[in-house]
This record gives structure tokens, sequence and C-alpha cells, in this order.
């Protein structure tokens, strides 16, 4: 009878790596931990910022606090930190804000997690009573909501109150009235449509963020083209991706060889010709406007010049695909069929200054809805956080219009659910009801971490807040201006409901994702091979 050996089998290959039962489970919680850790610090309307300092040669410096740029903006490698580096990804493409929040109660529901298991409470229990918790705390949340959608000034405050919450967190808090009232007025020109494409941001250095103002229309960084008219009524535009810099003699990858310069100047006037044609072409779609994503070189611009059509070269890619929306064109790259091409309109091009630059103004466009929000600032880095900011707002706005149910912020949603899921545990026999306390605890860490940042007591101010709760002073939260709680109902401390229900389920499900693992393997890293055929 063959003895079997005791020496361990490695059926990995060479260079693969394997992490079993606790050494994994440890090494996901302290990845998510740690990047809960990270970014709980930015939580909140006292959150503190973060310098990232880019790796090129420019070493591009981004000054933010919001927690989706943040971690995308860090290279992970722990497997258990990109979950959660993506779960915000998805809070931010889903909802536009609630990143930071979604990553800190991830972070504290493997923190409980992580204790639960020291205790020998096997994972499964914990994710048994995570899921009644949730369940729980999504009924409590669903039974706060208010909903003002069918009254138009109680919502349209409501609209404006969300905003400055989102706000209030972000660099523009000390202007908050301000672009909270441009974020409502361009979100409610969209006529509940919700598609943020129509809104333009614009962003301009100079003057303060004070400076900056909505303006109905389309702005376009973009000059006309020389000896063309500065100003067009009732404009047909037709809008193009297509080479215009063919008037420069361009033959790749073959020899010509000719006996005199003069037949140079032959291939240069086929070339002429050819561009004349296309110009042509172009001219009998009956317009007075031609944009075109890329350049227009001099010839065609004397050309367009001549017939008295207003030429705008490289317009980027963004510009020209909103720039189409925003009119109602379509980019056209062949010229041949007029009638199958769809053209733009505007009552009115005309060249505006903002701060020295000369920007073109789209006014009377066939979306009607279409906006530009010109954004002023003394830096670049101010510039970027403020249209980040603005871009939050902007997206809670869109989803409040579609979901118009809203709930109170300031921590009372999280206290209002930990209750909620501590009610049902001292309901619960056995082990899942500590796995639910852990549930309620990790929910009430958010406010924690709210009253810590801003320097308060928060010991202290979370016992007084649980105790409101406990007398059913259910719309209380953390006013923290003052440091006190207080009464979000009168504060106007208002939240969208998508955006706190949102944050619930991604913080549960991928806490929940992360505490099932229980082995971690690594793939053999590829090997450099040289290069057979150096340049």
């Amino acid at each position: 009878m063959a003895s079997l050996s005791m020496a361990p089998v490695n059926i990995f290959k060479h260079g693969a790596d394997e992490e079993k039962a606790e050494t994994a489970r440890m090494s996901s919680f302290i990845g998510a931990i740690a990047i809960g850790d990270l970014v709980k610090s930015t939580l909140g309307p006292k959150g503190m910022d973060k310098i990232l300092l880019g790796g090129g040669r420019e070493g591009s410096v981004t000054v933010t606090n919001d927690g989706a740029t943040i971690l995308k903006a860090i290279g992970v490698d722990n497997p258990a930190a990109k979950v959660l580096v993506d779960m915000s990804k998805v809070q931010d493409d889903e909802v536009g804000d609630g990143t930071t929040s979604v990553t800190v109660l991830a972070a504290e529901l493997l923190r409980e997690a992580e204790l639960l298991i020291a205790k020998k409470i096997h994972p499964q229990i914990i994710i048994a009573g995570w899921r009644k918790a949730t369940q729980a705390a999504r009924g409590a949340l669903k039974e706060a909501a208010v909903d003002h959608g069918n009254d138009e000034v109680r919502f349209q405050e409501d609209l404006l109150n969300i905003a400055r919450t989102t706000l209030s967190s972000k660099l523009l808090t000390h202007h908050k009235d301000h672009f909270s009232k441009l974020a409502v007025q361009a979100v409610l020109r969209l006529k509940g449509s919700g598609n943020l494409e129509a809104i333009h941001v614009i962003k301009k250095l100079g003057g303060s963020l004070t400076d900056s103002y909505l303006d109905e229309g389309f702005l376009l960084d973009k000059k006309i083209g020389v000896n063309q008219p500065k100003r067009l009524e009732n404009v047909n535009i037709l809008i193009a991706n297509t080479g215009m810099d063919t008037d420069k003699i361009k033959i790749f990858g073959s020899r010509v060889r000719v006996d005199s310069t003069a037949k140079v100047a032959e291939i240069e006037l086929a070339e002429k010709e050819k561009m004349k044609e296309k110009v042509d072409r172009i001219l009998k779609h009956g317009i007075n406007c031609f944009i075109n994503r890329q350049l227009i070189y001099n010839y065609p611009e004397q050309l367009f010049a001549a017939a008295g059509v207003m030429a705008i070269e490289h317009a980027d890619f963004v510009g020209v695909e909103r720039l189409a929306l925003v009119t109602g064109g379509e980019i056209t790259s062949t010229f041949d069929h007029p009638e199958l091409v769809k053209l733009g309109h505007c009552k009115l091009i005309e060249e505006v200054m903002i701060g020295e630059d000369t920007l073109l103004h789209f006014s009377g466009v066939e979306m009607g809805e279409a906006c530009t929000i010109v954004l002023r600032g003394a830096t670049q880095q101010i510039l970027d956080e403020a249209e980040r900011s603005l871009h939050d707002a902007l997206c809670v706005l869109a989803q409040t219009i579609k979901e118009t149910r809203t709930v109170y912020g300031g921590g009372c949603s999280e206290m209002l659910m930990a209750k909620a899921v501590s009610e049902l545990a001292n309901r619960t026999p056995g082990k899942e009801s500590v796995a639910m306390e852990s549930f309620s605890k990790a929910l009430a860490m958010l406010p924690t971490i709210i009253a810590d940042n801003a320097g308060y007591d928060s010991a202290d101010l979370v016992a007084q807040l649980r105790a409101a709760h406990m007398e059913n002073k259910s719309t209380y939260g953390l006013n923290m201006s003052q440091g006190t709680i207080g009464d979000m109902a009168e504060l106007g401390v208002t939240e969208s409901f998508q955006v706190k229900r949102q944050v619930l389920l991604s913080a549960a499900e991928a806490a929940e994702m992360i505490l099932r693992v229980d082995n971690i393997i690594k793939a053999a890293p590829r090997k450099r091979v040289p290069d057979q055929h150096p340049c």
C-alpha cells in the first residue's frame, strides 16, 4: 500500500498565490476598512478635503472631498478595497451623490462583522441577520419619506433644500444659496426629462465663485473664421465631422516624380478643385452656419466667407455632440444627399465676452430646455471642484424630479433606521439578533463621524439624538452649525429618498459580498518576454 506524503501539494502555477480562511477574511476586512478610514474624514458639512497629486510629468493637482473622485484617483491592490471603489463609482453614476456615505457605511459594517467573527459567529448567520436588518431599515426609511410632488411650491422648496444640503458638504458651502438656485433653475428647465446633457458647464478663470451665472442658451468656446459674419439670425446649422484640410498636398506611401514645379502646381490645383467641389456640396444644404469637429484650412474658410456662411472649426467632440442635441441636428460626414441630412436650427448666434475670452452664444435653440452654467473662480482647482460639486447637485435634483420623495438629513435618517433595526433585534431570538444589533451600530456610526469631523463631542451628541428618536422626535438630526441636535424639518436639511435608499442597499450588498469570501487566489504574474524585434 502506497504511503501518502504529508508534504503540501501545490496545484497552482509557479508565482500564483493563495490566502485561505481567516487570513483571506482578515485581508478583505483590513483593505475595506482602510478605504473607509481614508474617505470618512470628508463626510458631512465640516468634512476636510484631500489633495490628489497626479503621477505624470505635469503632476496634476486635484483638491476635492468627493468620495468617488478620491477613490477613482488612488490605485488599490487589495481585492476587497477594489469592491468598495467600484461601489462608489456605481453610486456616482446611479444617483450622483452619497459616494462617501456608501463607502463609510460598508466599511463600518465590515468593522462590526470582524468583531462578530472574533466571537465565533458564522458569516452566514451574520448575513441572514443583515438581510432582515436591511429590510427593516428600508421600511423605516419608506415610512419616514415625505412626498410633495403634487404641491409645486413646496416641491420647489424641497428641491432648493436638497441642493443646499448636497452643496453644504462641498467647496461651494459658503455660496450654497446662489448655486442651489442655479442648479434648481437649470434642472427645472429640463421639464422632467432628466437629460443632464442639455446642461452645459463652462469653466472660466477669473472673478469669484459668486460671479457664476446661468445662461439660457448654449455657449461654445470657439472662434468664428476670418471675414465671416459675426452675428446671424434664423440660422440653419450643418454639424459635421469631416476633413477640410485637403488644400495642401498630401500624398502618402507613394512617390511622385515631376520634371518641373509647374506640375506640382497642377497637383495643388487639382486638390483645390476637389475642396471647392466639397464646399459647393456643403453649401447646397441651404445653410448659413457650418460647424466642423475637425480643422478648416484657409482655402475652404475663404470659400465659406465669400458665400457669407459662418464656419466654426475644431469644435471638440463633446461640444459637437451636445450642439447636435440642443439644436436638433445630426452630425454628418457625407454631403451627397442634402435631403437626408437633418440640420440644426437656432434663432441667433452672436459673440459674447466672458472675462477676457470671446465665446459663441446660441440662443433660441430647438431644444428649449438647453442652458449653460458659467463657472468663474480664482484657480483651476477651485473651478474643477466647483464643477464636481455642481454636478452632484444636478444629478441628485434630476433624480428627485423622477422620484419625488424626500427624507431628512443630518444623521436623522440613519438614526431612524438604526432605531428600527434595533427594535427588530430586540424581538428576534437567536444569534441573528446580534448581527442585527451590529447593523444598527454601523448605521449610528454615520452621525458619529459627521459630529467628529466637525470637532464636536460625538458621544454626547449621538446619545442626545438617540434619546430624541426614542421620544418619537423622528425629524431630529445634528445641527452642525450650532453643534447641537435640532429639528431637520425646521432647518430645511433635506435629502433625496433615492440617494439614501441606494446608500443603504449598495453598502449592505457590498459588505455581504466581502463577508462571504473565504479564499483569495491570485493569478501568477505574466512573465515579461524580451522583444525579439526591437525597432
